[in-house]
């Protein structure tokens, strides 16, 4: 199956250090790809970087002059880029009315502005086409009370994988999303800790489980690959069947 295969492509892993962006990272790695991963946090960064084998890039998203200086960086580290996931985020639930203008500006600074700024600067250097793929959430489709930041940005990131899609074309550029349904995250852990609550979003998934890290990998790796050559603009949720049952 080697339409499935990454080797010889060079990847860029955004928000990389733990939980989804670590597995997608790993699942890239494994399929073939060399890996560059960015995060914040420079210690946690440098041990999940020694542990799966790739090259580590301490950056921050929310500042556009660190996404291109990172950009830079992991293309000088890899030889050159094929591949983008905008994996970084941050979520906080808040009912609308507390909102403040802070908490607003970091939410869709890290999830959707700089999502489409370290989209344009692996574009730019994304000389022989590529694949970009950005990490949505079912809040991209539904409205979650209490997550409107979260939910603005994540459906933002849709309208912005659509109008890239279909610009970036030309330059044999596509890009897609995956819309993870509920995975246990540091993000989410303390939802998880409430057993009511886990009751009863299990009773909205028809699969009947939470997802594990590992059921995104095979749908990231598939809309990296040229097993997906002709797929560009898709907003792929994976979610165990909520977003159809809803």
């Amino acid at each position: 199956m080697d339409i499935f295969s990454l080797a010889g492509k060079r990847a860029l892993v955004t928000g990389a250090s733990r939980g989804i962006g670590r597995s997608l990272a790993e699942g890239l790695a494994r399929a073939g790809a060399a890996v560059a991963i960015t995060a914040r946090n420079a210690d946690v960064l440098h041990q999940t970087a020694a542990a799966i084998g790739t090259h580590p890039i301490v950056m921050d998203v929310r500042d556009v002059a660190s996404c291109r200086a990172g950009t830079a960086a992991a293309v000088k580290a890899l030889g050159g880029l094929d591949i983008l996931v905008n994996n970084a985020g941050v979520e906080e639930v808040c009912p609308s009315l507390d909102i403040e203008e802070e908490l607003w500006d970091r939410i869709l600074d890290t999830n959707l502005k700089g999502a489409f700024f370290m989209a344009q600067a692996a574009a730019r250097a994304m000389t022989g086409g590529g694949a970009i793929l950005n990490i949505g959430s079912l809040t991209s489709e539904r409205g979650i009370p209490t997550a409107v930041p979260y939910g603005a940005s994540k459906s933002g990131l849709v309208g912005m994988t659509r109008a890239l899609a279909a610009e970036w074309a030309p330059l044999g550029i596509r890009v897609n999303a995956l819309e993870p349904g509920y995975f246990r995250t540091e993000l989410t852990e303390a939802f998880y800790r409430n057993p009511d609550w886990q009751k009863a979003m299990l009773g909205k998934i028809p699969m009947g489980r939470f997802g594990e890290f590992s059921d995104l990998v095979g749908a990231a790796i598939f809309l990296c690959s040229h097993a997906s050559a002709y797929v560009t603009g898709v907003c792929l949720p994976v979610d165990g069947g909520t977003l159809a049952a809803i």
